[in-house]
């Protein structure tokens, strides 16, 4: 049963629905639907982002920024049921679909107890999805729609293969609990701890007046009852110290992560080219991946949220939906199955569909690194070695000025042959890219306004590579022991780099930074560096950063280490060049 019930701005409105879930929590929801008795497919999202509280009050940095670059976004709506990353029921609703959000459990205005991507929040999700279905409003088919958490879970859920599940669209949605979110390359990401005080600690049910209030009905957004601090405590994990605890991976990642084998239902994946350290390796991996016969990838840039919500991305929803939910014929199952918006310097981008991922004509380019710090196609021919400091700035290795505009679009990798004077050396790869003048080119991440074209990560004693997932552009680690280094003792390690896109012009050189710590951009931050969500400045890498020092302790990843170059010890970046 719903709270109230109306109708208001051309939509059947049922505000703080009730649904059981299978051990007898109660979980709410707000319903948004077409006037009248019609039975209509269902977009639906499960999250903990508090379904009251609005996105322009939540996020206003956010919001303002995308609506003033993209006018378009704003138009058609009164933007009164607007909420962070979910759809927008005006823009759905009127096209014949049906809106739910699900405040997750222990968020908003569901009772629980908080614990993010377990087994149990998955359960709840699939119990949403199979009430939706049977509701006298619906269709019995559920899609699902969302950016980031709203996407995450839907590779867990999907995995479950609830019957009514009809389609499912993951907008910058990473999937691998351990590789992709929590530890890169085997490196603790502090994200997630300074996430859990920002944006879930703040809606969390049981703040009663603490909290913010709906815009439109005026209820507690977070609940009616007023929890004191221990309670709301006691209500929820120890997010980032569960993770801390975990530093291999292990059952408690693995209950966290997708099984893709068991994904069949049709698949829009959407990744952002500045996706570095959370959702773009997730979006690829699921699209490669996810056993759907019909399954399509596309990858944009600007920051995290926007495209979700531009014309563009709302047209691919809406036909993608449309042709899944309501059986339109659209055309939708004879689009490419990738769509990619390639970079340009200068924020430019121009759009390509390709026949599958990586590129089927890519030419998989070697420069070598050599001991003069330069980056050549050919291998050094004799042997040489160069130091630096984990606690310094690194080294940086350069190419010749490019002599025509070159394309870099795809996975990449590195292969380093190293030693450390201590027991482990975290190594961290950046590809940049320098203008004849000798500034860096950055784009607008899907967070920084500082990002570099690429990175990598690769803390040495994981450096056991997992065989039977490896490719030569896409090395896999197992994480599943430590192998800690001989101090002085060369070791060889291949080392995933996210994907990217650039289109380099003649003139410009491409770099490899191999450093010991996080890239920062070495210009000027401006004013973007400040977003009000997060705790740190955005220096380069947004706030996925690799400093927490119970994980990286100070006399094991602050000492010299050594790359070794020469003919039988090559190193190397693989560039996916396009002709």
């Amino acid at each position: 049963m719903a709270w109230k019930s109306e109708v208001r701005d051309g939509m059947h409105i049922d505000w703080d629905v009730s649904i059981a879930m299978d051990d007898g929590l109660i979980l709410k929801a707000d319903v948004f639907r077409p006037v009248g008795d019609g039975r209509h497919p269902v977009i639906l999202s499960y999250g903990p982002y508090a379904k009251g509280l609005s996105f322009q009050e939540g996020y206003p940095d956010q919001w303002n920024r995308m609506t003033t670059a993209f006018p378009e976004i704003a138009e058609g709506s009164t933007g009164q049921y607007q909420n962070w990353e979910v759809v927008d029921p005006e823009k759905w609703v009127p096209h014949g679909y049906v809106c739910v959000r699900v405040d997750s459990r222990g968020t908003g205005r569901s009772p629980g107890f908080v614990d993010h991507f377990s087994p149990r929040e998955t359960r709840d999700f699939y119990e949403a999805i199979e009430w939706a279905a049977v509701q006298k409003w619906s269709s019995g088919k559920v899609g699902l729609n969302g950016i980031s958490y709203y996407g995450i879970n839907q590779w867990h859920v999907a995995s479950l293969n609830p019957p009514h599940l009809a389609a499912m669209c993951v907008w910058e949605g990473a999937a691998d609990w351990y590789r992709d979110m929590t530890h890169h390359g085997g490196m603790l990401c502090t994200f997630w701890a300074n996430w859990y005080d920002m944006q879930v600690k703040t809606v969390q049910y049981g703040l009663g007046e603490n909290g913010p209030r709906h815009p439109v009905t005026g209820q507690l957004a977070c609940g009616d009852v007023k929890l004191s601090p221990e309670e709301l405590a006691a209500n929820r994990a120890d997010f980032g110290s569960d993770i801390l605890a975990h530093p291999l991976d292990d059952q408690y990642h693995r209950d966290r992560s997708p099984d893709f084998s068991k994904i069949d239902v049709p698949l829009l994946s959407a990744g952002n080219w500045g996706g570095q350290g959370l959702h773009l390796r997730g979006n690829v991996e699921g699209f490669l991946q996810a056993s759907s016969e019909q399954k399509w990838l596309e990858v944009h840039g600007i920051e995290h949220w926007t495209h979700f919500y531009t014309d563009y991305g709302l047209d691919l929803q809406m036909r993608f939906f449309d042709h899944f939910l309501k059986g339109e014929d659209n055309g939708w199952d004879r689009e490419p199955p990738v769509r990619l918006q390639v970079r340009h310097p200068g924020e430019r981008f121009v759009e390509r569909v390709e026949e599958w991922w990586p590129i089927p004509r890519t030419q998989w380019t070697k420069m070598h690194l050599h001991p003069d710090l330069t980056l050549r196609p050919d291998p050094p021919a004799s042997a040489g070695a160069v130091d630096f400091s984990a606690a310094g700035d690194g080294l940086l290795f350069r190419s010749l000025p490019l002599e025509r505009d070159t394309e870099i679009t795809g996975p990449l990798a590195g292969k380093l042959a190293v030693s450390s004077n201590t027991e482990d050396a975290d190594i961290f790869l950046v590809l940049r890219v320098f203008d004849p003048a000798g500034d860096e080119v950055t784009f607008q991440g899907a967070l920084d306004p500082h990002t570099p074209i690429a990175q990598g990560w690769l803390r040495a004693s994981h450096r056991e590579r997992d065989d039977d997932l490896s490719e030569a552009w896409r090395p896999v680690h197992t994480h599943r022991r430590r192998l800690p280094l001989v101090p002085d003792e060369r070791v060889d390690l291949d080392i995933e780099i996210w994907p990217t896109s650039i289109v380099v012009p003649a003139g410009h050189t491409v770099a490899l930074a191999v450093r010991g710590k996080d890239y920062e951009f070495e210009g000027d931050l401006g004013t973007a560096a400040e977003i009000a969500t997060f705790k740190n400045r955005m220096t380069g890498c947004g706030p996925f950063l690799h400093n927490d020092p119970d994980d990286r302790p100070e006399d094991i990843l602050s000492g010299h280490t050594t790359v070794h170059l020469g003919p039988d010890r090559d190193g190397y970046v693989l560039l996916p060049v396009i002709p």
